[in-house]
């Protein structure tokens, strides 16, 4: 189930909204903005304020989204954010326990992997797809050369400073989608703005 929930939000545009520093109160706008513009995957790094609440705010306003959260490093945050109504753990490591801890909580996990042996044990592990991170360190070269050893099926996902203009590159070279931080939100961004930087991403992906 978790597996075509994935799909389905890929299918629709796979990238990945990273609202690192986004309060709970301005959520339901930012939120807004995103969906408004096409985004169908919404993650609230743990490192952020109350991101419990934004989470809830989130899930509340846009059930039909996949949102959860990011930065999550032991298996006691995947039940947190699962109490708090989110479907989607995603990590910048892979941690086994915490992948163990959200598919038997039903939940969409995404662990952070860099070199050919965390990705296979990630997939090995059950990994719904694979967030490279950090993507300066992957270098398109070097997703072209994982993308020929691992499942054709298995999203691979760059993150970390992806921007409108160097996603081309990536994608040629086998990227399934991306995840977006500071160039598309950070702290203090209004929601206007939000949508104008969204707007860039979703037709850099169009093409």
């Amino acid at each position: 189930m978790n597996t075509t929930l994935l799909s389905q939000a890929l299918a629709q545009l796979p990238l990945i909204a990273i609202l690192r520093g986004l309060t709970p109160a301005e959520a339901p706008t930012i939120g807004q903005a995103l969906v408004d513009s096409g985004f169908t995957i919404i993650e609230v790094p743990l490192n952020s304020p109350d991101p419990l609440a934004s989470i809830r705010a989130l899930t509340d306003k846009f059930p039909q989204n996949l949102i959860g959260a990011g930065t999550v490093l032991n298996t006691a945050q995947v039940q947190q954010v699962h109490a708090a109504g989110g479907r989607l753990i995603v990590a910048p490591n892979f941690q086994p326990a915490v992948v163990a801890q959200a598919l038997q909580l039903g939940m969409v996990v995404l662990p952070g992997v860099v070199t050919p042996s965390e990705a296979f044990a990630a997939i090995e592990a059950g990994a719904h797809g694979l967030k490279l991170f950090p993507a300066e360190l992957i270098t398109p070269t070097v997703l072209k050369a994982l993308r020929a050893v691992l499942p054709p099926s298995m999203p691979l996902l760059p993150v970390g400073g992806i921007t409108p203009d160097n996603m081309a590159a990536y994608r040629a070279a086998g990227a399934s989608g991306f995840g977006l931080g500071s160039a598309l939100y950070a702290p203090g961004r209004t929601a206007e703005q939000v949508r104008r930087q969204a707007a860039a991403f979703v037709q850099a992906w169009r093409g």
